[in-house]
Order: C-alpha cells, then structure tokens, then sequence
C-alpha cells in the first residue's frame, strides 16, 4: 500500500484556525463567564449548591462546552505551528508547546469542576458527612478551579508573546495585530501572577482591564482576519 502524502493549503490552515478561535471564544465564553454567574454566589456555599442543582443541565452543557474548547485548541495549536514554523522553528514551537500546556492546565481543570455536580449528587462515598461539610468542600472545588483559570493564563501569556512577536516579524498579516498580542499577552501573565500570589491593587486591576481589553480586540481581529482573509502566501 502507498502512502501519499496530502497537501493542505496555507490559506485552508489559516480558515480553519480562525473558525477555531471563534467557536474558543464563544463556547470559552459560555462556560467561563456565563455559567458560573449563575451558579456562583461569592462566600455563600447553601445558595450556590442550590444554584447548581437547580441549573445542572446548564452546568453539564458548561462542561461539554469546556471539552469543546479543549479539543478545539488542539488543534488550533497544530494549525498555528505549520502556519508560523517558516518564521521561526523556535518561537512557534514555543508558541504551540505552551499552548498544549495551558490545554493541559485546563484538562485538568474540568475534572476539578466536575467535583461540585459530583459531591452534591450524593456520592456514595461522603455519606458519612453532613450537607454543610459536602456544601463547603464544593465551593471549596469551584475556588480551585478559578484558581486553575490564572495557572492557564501564564501559559497563554507566553504563548501569545511568541505569537505577536512571529505576527510582527512576518509579513502574513497586518502588524498592528501582532503589537495588540504582544503588549496585551502581560494582562494575562500579570493577572495570574497577582491572583495566585494573592495580590490586590486597584491601580494594577485597571492596568490588568486594559491590558486585556486591548489582547482580547487582536485575537478577535485575527481570527476575522484568518477566516475572512486568510494567509500571505509568498511564491
């Protein structure tokens, strides 16, 4: 039997990596901001074990939106490596393998979700606990996986520090984009630092919302641009 091997556009890469981020962005959005501001109440473990129960259909179809985005990002991660590979080897493989690290961070961070759904469904296990100590130990497993959240982004900092950094290097795509990843990648890196350290600032949360703000406007510009434009192709 041959084997052949099967030659994909650059400009098909770059349509599928953007159609990848968008559907990131959405279900990321769904299952990271939206659910768990209706299941959450800050500081009140009874009101937030009744939210879940009452919306745990709403809390599964988070949890098939957090797979989604796992799946998602590997291969998101594999379409950006061939993309940038001729601009450098070494920062798009730093660019992917930290990516793949943030995938792994929040692998694991789904499991940790899960936990809540899993203790105040009666596991078999705590029946020697009382309904507060279950209660605490789930709000206890929702504070871990927010923690989670900030691990991620340190990975993601990084990756999007090589990724702006091949944008404005190459002439694929429109530079300022490149800058707006570089510059806003900190609010990530510093967020995380500042929430795992457990340091508040009111002048570093405003530096951090910005920061942020700017990152989030690049990566949504450049997935319209590779879904809609495409790549440079250079003959």
């Amino acid at each position: 039997m041959t084997v052949q091997n099967i030659e994909i556009p650059a400009k098909t890469y770059a349509r599928i990596a953007g159609a990848l981020y968008l559907v990131i962005a959405v279900f990321g959005a769904f299952a990271i901001g939206y659910v768990p501001s209706v299941i959450i109440e800050a500081g009140n473990a009874p009101a937030t074990a009744s939210n879940l129960m009452d919306n745990l259909g709403l809390f599964r179809m988070g949890l098939i939106s957090d797979i989604i985005v796992l799946l998602s990002e590997v291969v998101l991660t594999v379409m950006l490596y061939v993309m940038f590979k001729p601009v450098s080897p070494t920062l798009s493989l730093m660019a992917a393998w930290s990516r793949m690290a943030m995938v792994m961070v929040m692998s694991i961070n789904l499991l940790i979700n899960n936990m809540p759904a899993y203790l105040l469904n009666g596991a078999n296990t705590l029946s020697g606990f009382d309904v507060t100590q279950v209660q605490t130990a789930a709000m206890v497993f929702f504070a871990a996986h927010d923690l989670g959240i900030y691990v991620w982004q340190l990975f993601f900092g990084m990756h999007l520090v090589a990724l702006g950094y091949m944008i404005i290097k190459s002439d694929l795509f429109p530079r300022i984009l490149g800058w707006m990843m570089l510059i806003g990648s900190f609010g990530y890196s510093v967020q995380g630092v500042a929430k795992i350290a457990g340091f508040e600032n009111s002048v570093l949360s405003m530096a951090i919302i910005g920061l942020l703000t700017l990152v989030t406007i690049g990566e949504l510009a450049f997935a319209f641009w590779l879904l809609i434009k495409g790549i440079k192709v250079t003959s």
